[in-house]
């Protein structure tokens, strides 16, 4: 869904310094802002949109595309034509690189209307720091070309970019009927080589219940973009999503920051599914028993609110050898996810040496056993 858009102009998140001009960068080691130029630093100020606070917003009102005007904002974005990511660029730029796949991309006047990030989590690793975790997750590749890690050591500096969510709180009620099974054991005399045994027989008996369960869920993430796969999301995780800071565009000084690209109602379908798999295992649970089964739940959901959180990324993209790469590092903790690359001669030789080795070992069993 989307909304009439307001009479704003697109956001640039850029800081100049005092004292010469030139851009600052927040800096993730410091916490503040850097000017790389003259090395003036600057605090954060703080405050951003929201005055400090970071607070949940009404679910229905979002999907009524009816939240308050200052709710939304709007960005300069480019849209890759390979992977369709879009994400915020520097305006007095004319042609760029797609961060995610490394494929040449031409800037144009697009942007991008969107819910106003509630919350950041700022980097915590700087560029270095991160590809440190990159090379040392590409060492511990055995079977990694030499020649990309050697590549993905001394190329190109990563991207860091702030990756959109979305976070779900949610007041659930769940009715559920069902079966909870008691196993208990039969002796049964069978036949076996010819001889008689007797065995215990596992059996289940099955009885019918029905009860409730109820859960608040708080903060049920889920990943807004299509642009990275989501195992590679999926394994930076867990994010120490307490840390979070109020959002303010400082924090995205020298970064960029990726424009939601699955909407709220797609979103929330999926934190749905995430709260019934959590619902199915309490059920099991209330059931009890030695087995369960599950015929019905009914779960009424209520107090649903969300919130736009960015994420901080570390991302590398790599053409080696006319296939594409890439990596991507949690900005918090250095967990590294990746395309898993594998050298043939590395596999070649492997499989070479297991082969002499068996033949070794094989060679010394005859040779002892004809000494016998």
């Amino acid at each position: 869904m989307t909304s009439p858009a307001p009479d704003t102009q697109p956001q640039d998140h850029r800081f100049p310094c005092d004292q010469c001009g030139a851009d600052m960068r927040f800096a993730p080691h410091e916490g503040q802002l850097i000017c790389d130029h003259c090395g003036h630093a600057d605090s954060i100020a703080g405050g951003g949109p929201w005055d400090g606070t970071i607070s949940e917003q009404d679910l229905a009102r979002g999907l009524r595309a009816d939240l308050p005007v200052q709710e939304m904002e709007e960005t300069r974005v480019l849209s890759c034509p390979n992977c369709a990511a879009q994400v915020e660029f520097d305006p007095n730029a004319h042609a760029t690189e797609c961060p995610f796949c490394a494929t040449p991309v031409v800037t144009d006047t697009g942007t991008h209307r969107h819910i106003k990030p509630r919350g950041v989590l700022p980097f915590a690793l700087d560029e270095r720091a991160a590809r440190d975790a990159m090379t040392d997750w590409l060492g511990r590749l055995w079977f990694a070309p030499s020649g990309l890690q050697e590549y993905a050591r001394k190329g190109r500096k990563m991207q860091g970019i702030y990756v959109p969510y979305w976070t779900f709180d949610a007041q659930t009620n769940s009715s559920y009927r069902g079966e909870r099974g008691t196993v208990y054991y039969e002796t049964r005399t069978v036949t076996r080589n010819g001889k008689r045994q007797q065995v215990r027989v596992a059996k289940v008996r099955w009885r019918a219940v029905s009860g409730r369960v109820a859960r608040f869920f708080d903060d049920v993430l889920v990943l807004a973009s299509r642009s990275l796969p989501k195992t590679y999301t999926d394994g930076l995780e867990p994010w120490d999503l307490s840390a979070l800071e109020p959002y303010t565009p400082e924090f995205l000084a020298g970064f960029r920051a990726e424009a939601y690209t699955v909407d709220l109602e797609a979103g929330f379908s999926e934190a749905r599914d995430i709260m019934d798999r959590t619902i199915a295992r309490d059920v099991k649970f209330d059931i009890g028993g030695d087995r369960q089964r599950i015929h019905g739940i009914d779960t009424s959901v209520s107090e649903t609110t969300f919130k736009h959180i960015l994420l901080p990324v570390w991302l590398a993209a790599y053409k080696y050898r006319g296939t594409s790469y890439r990596f991507v590092v949690n900005g918090r903790t250095g967990r590294v996810q990746g395309a898993r690359p594998w050298s043939a001669w590395k596999i070649g030789f492997a499989v070479v040496l297991g082969l002499l080795l068996a033949g070794a070992i094989g060679f010394a069993v005859a040779v002892s056993q004809g000494g016998m």
